[in-house]
């Protein structure tokens, strides 16, 4: 062999080796995107109609989603001004896919899939891909994440504008003073706030997160002039729907807070280990206070000034948790040399989570049934028949489906809730109530709880009637409410009692 047959081979032998590249995070981030997501859409999907029922404030955003955009802010100036823009959205998603009961929740469950994705991605950027892939999968797997996913309400938007305002904090922290990216920031928490005010406690927690995390003065300058632009664009909708604090009445005490404190509990104990990575925000620093403070300070609330503590309000809370239960898992992985705890647990917990799964898919799940209600007062009431809510402002129960209403003669009623521009329209005076009962032989009466009160006297006038010149003949109880017939002394052949 010739040496100029052998120079390339000796050059490849002395040349130095290429130094290796790092892979690309590319293929772990979309993993991490798609996974959450995937899992979202699918347990969303999962028995979505429940039987093909409908719960009370579904029933409130179907009735006012197809109202026009004039008549949506008419109502918003009387009640629920807080949920006039979600109503809004609502109203232009069902003029483009239709008014079904799919079109109804889908939208929460796109959002929440966004959300898991967003929960998922924040993991990686603070603790590696392993922990962003196992926090993503859990936050889906949550209950309270499974609930609101399928529900027609305006939780789980909020509660994917503040996943992705989170995102844009950590990101922005390091760029400290890019106006762009506190700008974005701004806007996403804006807008959450927007769909439902107390999506605002979340910027509390992310501002105890940067003031913990001792970020440099450009970062809390950049977020104060941020935060301060949030509060000032929600302040308008705060001080006017103030004035609406009557429609949270109902809440006589703490709402499912045992969910609360479990997780709470649960997450702090979690944040104990060393989790993550370090950097300019600590993955514990960052959960711990979306997780604890919102329903904390909600609660504080509740204590001082007027019960308004409800577990869906806090939502995003859910966020704290599935971050460090993710990250808690990828510590316990580094650490245990033996997979087989790990997949007994995993398997344990996945087998504790079937029961509460289906439970959450079915219409006993809420706190009401209008099908039902509707569907019972139309089986046990007759062609003019005379229709009473006990109280009025109950009106919305039946009205979903006006079918079922449709031979009733609503003996209350003075104005219906489209036309007075209200939820559940305009009632007649106490004494016009009264008069009108006495005309009929059978009254169907829907009582529901919550919002009665003996010292109105259109409520007064119902109930003393019904006493004095009526008898109870029969009672179905539904999931919510009971529907009861009455009729005079003098009515020869009342309908049979359905128990």
């Amino acid at each position: 062999m010739s040496l100029d047959e052998r120079a390339p081979a000796v050059a490849r032998t002395v040349s130095p080796p290429t130094p290796g590249r790092r892979p690309s995070p590319g293929p772990a981030k979309a993993v991490v995107v798609i996974a959450p997501l995937a899992l979202t859409i699918a347990l969303g999907l999962w028995g979505i109609r429940r039987q093909n029922t409908m719960w009370g404030d579904e029933s409130v955003t179907y009735q006012l989603a197809h109202r026009d955009l004039s008549q949506i802010w008419h109502t918003a100036q009387h009640i629920d001004l807080v949920h006039a823009l979600y109503y809004a959205v609502m109203h232009e998603i069902f003029g483009l896919f239709g008014g079904g009961l799919l079109t109804l929740r889908l939208p929460s469950v796109l959002a929440m899939s966004v959300a898991a994705s967003g929960v998922g991605l924040l993991a990686v950027r603070l603790a590696g891909p392993r922990a962003g892939l196992l926090a993503g999968l859990v936050f889906p797997l949550l209950p309270q994440v499974q609930k609101y996913a399928q529900e027609g309400r305006s939780y789980a938007m909020v509660c994917a504008l503040v996943t992705w305002a989170t995102y844009a904090l950590v990101v922005s922290v390091p760029h400290r003073a890019r106006w762009w990216r506190w700008a974005v920031y701004g806007s996403t928490m804006l807008l959450a706030c927007l769909l439902h005010e107390f999506a605002v406690l979340a910027l509390v927690a992310h501002g105890v997160t940067l003031a913990v995390s001792r970020v440099p003065r450009p970062v809390m300058r950049a977020w104060s002039v941020a935060a301060a632009g949030v509060v000032a664009g929600l302040l308008p909708l705060a001080i006017y729907s103030a004035g609406q604090s009557e429609q949270v009445s109902w809440i006589g005490g703490p709402v499912r807070l045992r969910y609360f404190l479990v997780v709470a509990v649960v997450g702090v104990v979690c944040a104990r280990a060393p989790l993550g990575v370090r950097g300019p925000v600590r993955l514990s620093v960052l959960a711990v206070p979306i997780l604890v403070l919102p329903g904390l300070l909600l609660l504080t609330a509740s204590f001082l000034v007027r019960p308004i503590f409800v577990d869906r309000y806090v939502l995003y809370s859910n966020i704290g948790i599935a971050l460090l239960l993710g990250a808690w898992m990828d510590y316990f992985h580094r650490r245990q040399r033996s997979s087989r705890i790990a997949w007994i647990a995993v398997v344990a917990v996945l087998a504790a989570l079937v029961p509460p799964s289906l439970s959450l898919r079915t219409p006993q799940s809420r706190s009401n049934d209008v099908t039902a209600i509707g569907a019972t007062v139309r089986e046990e009431g007759r062609p003019g028949d005379g229709l009473l809510y006990l109280p009025g402002q109950h009106r919305i129960l039946t009205a979903g489906n006006p079918e079922d209403t449709r031979f009733l003669t609503d003996l209350a009623l003075a104005q219906d809730p489209v036309s007075s521009n209200t939820l559940a329209g305009v009632e007649l005076p106490a004494q016009d109530i009264a008069a009108r009962m006495l005309e009929c032989d059978r009254i169907v009466a829907v009582r529901a709880g919550g919002g009665y009160s003996l010292t109105n006297p259109r409520e007064k006038a119902k109930t003393s009637t019904l006493r004095r010149h009526f008898r109870e003949y029969g009672t179905t109880h539904v999931n919510g409410a009971r529907v009861t017939v009455y009729v005079r002394d003098h009515d020869p052949s009342p309908k049979a009692d359905r128990r």
